[in-house]
């Protein structure tokens, strides 16, 4: 007899229900707990108690991923010493399958009903049996995970700022585009100049040696071609519209409070990047991955903190179908379109960073760069479609190297060509 353990969670509560898969389904015990040690740990004393009566062959504790309300009772159970002693198996589930299951039934939706739909669904063992990560690598996940937290904040807010920019100065951005120059909107510089108490009269009315002189303080002297920067930036002031001075007092308030928010969200993911390069450091997974000509530390450390112990995952098209790097088969008849949608159900931050990684392991290495040409020759979402094909590749790479706890070697072909 096996016994099957469904768990439904919330923020304050452990909805629980014991059931057998014999042929009657006994469900053993239902009850609710307070989702803290205590109540856990009411969990695993029933759990044991009916062992000592029915001696189960194999006894699974499933839940559904709930983000952060599921990880406490998760750990909880996988690391107890007890449930370990009897081979206790943890699951955690996309609530997506678990859904569609219990939909099947027609039934009204309640935390009792939804714990034992759970049991259910684990006990017709049609899942597949996946481990928990282990402390080091939940460790590194909390910091990888807020970096990217961080890293879309930081675009929302810049988004927010070239909106403001466009008010201000609306030829600005594509004036420095045209003439090709390294300074973006992004320069220190530049930002100095839309935030600080410049007008744009005055900029435009400034002597071009003056203004040579501004730019060049502003910059610390790190321009080298200053005078062809002052002359775009007034030329780009002088094509603008101008604001009213209530409309301009407005825009430069906002302007103001976005770059602050720019320049503390830049120092904190400096400082998040160092603190995950400190902790990856100590991975043995690490050295694996950063052999790859391409992937730095942090980028390691991402694909890392989310795979985990490879050994979660059969393979490689297992850590794709994960990862959410899959697509989705059109076919009807004899015809298979070539148009296929990202099927995107998967993790978002392992996605994010082999996404990242792919596309820079492609400007370092022969055969990825090879390979990103080819997928590149498209008429529509050329370079999308072209690095996330190079991500699929990645993942390969990724989990051979994990898998054999092996550093990265180029194949012959390209060795002899350099």
């Amino acid at each position: 007899m096996k016994c099957f353990v469904g768990l439904d969670i919330s923020s304050t509560k452990l909805e629980v229900c014991i059931m057998t898969n014999d042929i009657e389904m006994k469900v053993l015990f239902s009850a609710t707990f307070g989702n803290d040690i205590i109540g856990a740990s009411e969990i695993k004393e029933q759990v044991l108690r009916f062992n000592d009566i029915y001696h189960f062959e194999r006894i699974v504790i499933g839940m559904e991923a709930t983000s952060l309300y599921s990880f406490h009772p998760a750990m909880f159970f996988y690391e107890d010493s007890e449930l370990k002693q009897l081979r206790v198996e943890v699951i955690i589930e996309q609530p997506a399958k678990i859904k569609k299951y219990r939909e099947a039934f027609e039934e009204n939706k309640n935390d009792t009903l939804d714990a034992f739909y759970i049991a259910d669904y684990f006990r017709i063992e049609r899942f597949t049996k996946s481990y928990l990560k282990e402390e080091k690598y939940n460790a590194l996940q909390h910091l990888t995970r807020t970096r990217l937290q961080l890293i879309e904040q930081l675009v929302r807010t810049k988004q927010h700022f070239i909106e403001n920019i466009y008010y201000k100065c609306n030829t600005l951005s594509i004036e420095l585009k045209n003439h090709q120059l390294s300074t973006n909107i992004w320069s220190a510089t530049i930002m100095t100049l839309m935030v600080e108490d410049y007008t744009l009269d005055e900029l435009a009315s400034l002597p071009l040696e003056k203004f040579v002189e501004l730019i060049q303080k502003l910059g610390r002297g790190k321009f080298k071609a200053p005078d062809k920067l002052a002359k775009v930036i007034q030329a780009a002031i002088t094509g603008s519209y101008r604001l009213s001075h209530v409309q301009q007092d407005s825009v430069n308030t906002v302007l103001s409070l976005l770059a602050r928010e720019i320049r503390s969200l830049e120092k904190m993911i400096k400082e998040i990047d160092r603190a995950i390069e400190d902790m990856v450091e100590v991975l043995p997974e690490y050295q694996c991955l950063t052999s790859v000509p391409g992937i730095g530390k942090v980028f390691a450390a991402g694909i890392i903190a989310e795979i985990g112990q490879i050994d979660r995952f059969k393979d490689h098209p297992q850590v794709a179908k994960y990862t959410g790097l899959n697509w989705k088969e059109n076919q009807s008849g004899n015809t298979s379109s070539q148009n296929t949608s990202l099927v995107k159900r998967g993790n978002r931050y392992l996605r994010y960073y082999l996404v990242e990684a792919a596309d820079s392991v492609r400007r370092y290495n022969v055969e990825y760069a090879e390979f990103y040409k080819k997928k590149d020759e498209v008429p529509k979402h050329k370079h999308k479609r072209a690095v996330v094909l190079t991500a699929r590749k990645l993942v390969r790479l990724v989990d051979v190297l994990l898998r054999n706890h092996q550093p990265y070697t180029p194949p012959r072909r390209f060795m002899e060509d350099n």
